[in-house]
């Protein structure tokens, strides 16, 4: 009997960071590699990535990283890691096509080359253990599930999936093969919870396309389309939607065309015309009713692309009278304050807003339906809920327990959970180092909850600064404190705040300066204290406050 243990690294109780190791006795098996956008809190974070502590201890027993799709929740902490323990990494030909473009600007990862393009046909021996695969539907074509066949049964993944009976035939799901794969013990199913939440059935994608089409063909003017850059399928409706309308679409972002041209290259987007396309010099001369607009935003976000539109920041295109916003991907709720200020925003810059998930229920995750659909196609002994928050998780062990799965048999695991098996039974065990690393700008892990409170407190109430010099040795304040303000209050109508303040600086120095054991640590700290006690009597607001303390004597002078 093989120790298999299943560790989440991410992916649960959180949207995105989707990552898991599959541990079978020495041998690790890694599926999926995301990271996650910040929540409005995190300010100045690009990205957050899992802990990587856990897989760079064991970096060794790392049999593979296996890669489900091509979007950032399942790709994009790649170049943090491969960089420094280059272990082979497995996906579909556009996925792996995908996974390069990411590396591009980490100067070690980018030097990687031990990709392994895999199909749903391939089966992968590591001796004890093989990994074999399964098409699933997903809004980019070649998403795959992951099967791990170990001596006590096999562990399967889904990764992000739906069913869709009139999906293209590259997104197409293979029912017969996930069948068989049920009949062969499957000890434990991973599966995704985005949308567990929804009873409602998913929209097709023809139905999706023919929404597209018609909102074209009766917009007279220019269309401006927000979407996910990875979001292929949807791409490929709007081209398709733009060539039967006459229109032409310019792509706007250097990451929309990058993917764009992968996709061409590799056949998995179709041009419906050779001119379909158009550069973003040839935008202005473009009519009104010839246009259509990808925008996809930095990092495939495109609400604040469209701000910017509307507030005439954006380098190429500005709002006006006569454009439609037609916004195509499914704004998640975390962001439904952001997706409402932006829809103000265009309408008062002239613009009229139109979403796809306004008239039908677009989704690229399993509803309940096919999450009982899954079960029963697999027949797990036991289900472990995945990809989703905690609201989904929950909403996803109701739906296995309705499917006839024990209560004890369905695990829900937190940030770090290990999860084992012993006699028969997979149950948490214990726990590993996990969590967040944020990632700002080249900084990886070096922003911790201290700079963030005060990143947090500089925005909402500003920093102060008092300026002060001193003499030591005759223990007297040799000039009277300089007050300065950013952000916490308009200087030239509180002057007498700012006098007052000078006094209690001064104060405060002078108390430490008589004090017999001088400290400079101990006396900035007062400064900060009496300053931030006093601010907050009058104001009720607590900036950061800087004492910036110099020393001068009769022969040097220095800044401490």
């Amino acid at each position: 009997m093989s120790k298999i243990k299943v560790v989440a690294l991410g992916g649960v109780r959180e949207n995105g960071k989707n990552m898991y190791a599959i541990e079978v006795d020495d041998q690790i098996f890694v599926v999926d590699f995301g990271l996650k956008y910040p929540d409005n809190e995190l300010l100045g974070i690009d990205v957050v990535i899992p802990d990587l502590t856990y897989l760079e201890e064991n970096a060794d027993k790392i049999a593979g990283i296996f890669l489900t799709h091509g979007h950032a929740d399942a790709i994009g902490a790649l170049p943090y890691f491969i960089g420094e323990h280059p272990v082979p990494v497995f996906g579909s030909a556009l996925t792996v096509a995908l996974a390069k473009l990411t590396l591009t600007s980490n100067p070690k990862a980018k030097k990687f080359k031990d990709f392994h393009v895999i199909t749903e046909k391939s089966v992968i021996d590591f001796g004890k253990v093989k990994v074999s695969f399964f098409p699933t539907t997903h809004s980019i074509p070649g998403s795959l599930g992951i099967v791990v066949q170990t001596p006590n049964g096999s562990i399967v993944y889904t990764g992000d999936f739906k069913f869709d009976q009139g999906a293209p035939k590259m997104y197409q799901t293979d029912l017969s093969r996930l069948a068989k794969i049920g009949d062969h013990n499957v000890l434990a199913l991973m599966s995704d919870s985005n949308n567990a939440e929804s009873p409602y059935p998913h929209a097709s994608e023809n139905d999706i396309y023919d929404h597209i089409e018609e909102t074209f063909h009766y917009q007279d003017g220019r269309i401006i389309v927000a979407s996910v850059a990875n979001n292929i399928q949807r791409i490929q409706q709007v081209l398709n939607a733009a060539a039967q309308t006459n229109r032409r679409v310019v792509l706007t972002g250097r990451e929309v065309e990058r993917v764009v041209k992968t996709a061409i290259r590799l056949k998995a987007l179709e041009l419906p015309n050779d001119n379909i396309l158009a550069s973003t010099k040839e935008l202005k001369d473009l009519k009104p009713e010839e246009t259509v607009v990808l925008e996809t935003g930095r990092m495939g976000e495109p609400l604040k692309s469209l701000q910017r539109m509307a507030n005439n920041k954006h380098r190429l295109v500005h709002i006006h009278e006569g454009d439609l916003v037609y916004i195509t991907t499914t704004i998640s709720h975390s962001m439904e304050t952001m997706a409402a200020k932006t829809r103000d925003m265009i309408y008062r810059a002239g613009g009229e807003v139109k979403a796809i998930s306004d008239d039908l229920h677009a989704s690229g995750h399993a509803n309940k339906d096919d999450l009982q659909l899954m079960i029963n196609l697999l027949r797990p002994k036991f289900v472990i809920p995945v990809e989703g928050e905690f609201r989904q998780l929950e909403a996803h062990r109701e739906i296995a327990a309705d499917a006839g799965i024990p209560d004890d048999h369905i695990l829900m695991p937190n940030v770090g959970d290990i999860i084992s098996y012993d006699k028969g039974k997979l149950h948490i065990s214990g726990h590993v180092d996990a969590g967040n690393t944020m990632i700002d700008g080249i900084g990886v892990g070096d922003i911790g909850n201290i700079v963030l409170r005060d990143r947090k407190m500089l925005a909402e109430d500003g920093i102060f600064i008092a300026v002060v010099t001193i003499d030591r040795k005759k223990k007297k304040i040799v000039s009277k404190p300089k007050i300065q303000s950013k952000g916490f209050v308009y200087v030239k109508t509180s002057k007498d705040l700012l006098n007052e303040s000078s006094g209690v600086v001064e104060k405060s120095v002078q108390k430490q300066l008589d004090n017999k054991s001088f400290d400079w640590s101990t006396l900035k700290q007062s400064v900060r204290d009496d300053l931030s006690r006093f601010l907050f009597d009058h104001t009720k607001r607590r900036p950061v406050i800087l004492p910036v303390i110099m020393e001068v004597n009769q022969n040097s002078a220095k800044r401490q």
